[in-house]
């Protein structure tokens, strides 16, 4: 038999140059030996070199692993995907931007739809008061992070958790103002902002302390998030408390969506 490493071998028959790897001469029919030479085993690579980038639903927690086999795409990947236009984002954004206009242009006054002390039955100033603005530069803060974390969400979630999110930390926010303070002042949308922010971001969170890779950057959320509670020492017509309360509803809202349906990116 050749050596493993031979080109080819003669046929003592006709002299030909024939594979080493055949038992029969194809030029004479000779027969070269009994049975083939035995294939060189070739080793696998391992798999961090034949996969350098690791699912990103392996990322997340261990309950993360066995759903991502079992369901490659969740329900809200067209959102992930980013297929779909952030709608609710870009409404709540604009009815913001409006009603900072029509208040600081004196088109319609701002007490009719902030909240300035009890609500004497207008109960409707609790889904006003969110977008309703007398500063340009709390309106550009809020609204700003209104749109970096709505996107975000609505990426992952879709537009109903946006808007269930913002009215839910909104109103909660106020509520928590009214029962409070005698005289309670709540405007704008920093308590919103705030619930998006902590309900996009606790994927993150439970990633990092568990210790498994997540993309966000949790420092830059978290500036973000100290400039939101810091508006109201800037600008009386926000309200620290609001922002407070709703930062832990987004906090809890997002927990329990990661908890039902963890996100797949």
């Amino acid at each position: 038999m050749p050596p493993a490493g031979d080109l080819f071998v003669v046929c003592k028959q006709c002299g030909s140059q024939v594979s080493p790897y055949i038992t029969e001469c194809p030029y004479c029919g000779h027969r070269l030996r009994q049975r083939a030479p035995k294939l060189p085993r070739v080793k696998r690579r391992s798999g961090p070199l034949r996969r350098l980038v690791p699912s990103p639903s392996l990322w997340r927690s261990p309950s993360a692993v066995g759903t991502a086999r079992r369901r490659p795409f969740s329900r809200h990947s067209e959102y992930a995907r980013g297929e779909s236009p952030p709608h609710a984002t870009v409404a709540l954004v604009a009815a913001g931007a409006a009603g900072w206009v029509l208040a600081s242009g004196g088109y319609v006054s701002f007490g009719k739809l902030a909240i300035i002390g009890p609500l004497q039955g207008d109960w409707w100033k609790l889904l006003s008061s969110p977008f309703v603005y007398r500063n340009g530069f709390y309106a550009f803060i809020a609204l700003l992070a209104l749109a970096i974390f709505g996107w975000l969400l609505e990426r992952r979630r879709g537009p109903v958790v946006v808007l269930a999110v913002f009215f839910g930390g909104a109103v909660t926010g106020a509520l928590a103002a009214l029962a409070v303070y005698d005289l309670p002042i709540v405007s704008g949308a920093n308590a919103g902002a705030l619930a998006l922010l902590c309900a996009w971001a606790v994927p993150d969170l439970q990633a990092a302390r568990r210790g498994y890779y997540y993309e966000g950057d949790l420092l830059g959320v978290a500036a973000i998030a100290v400039i939101l509670l810091a508006l109201p020492y800037a600008r009386p017509e926000a309200s620290w408390l609001a922002g407070v309360v709703g930062a832990a509803f987004g906090l809890l809202a997002g927990a329990g969506l990661h908890q039902i349906d963890p996100p797949e990116l």
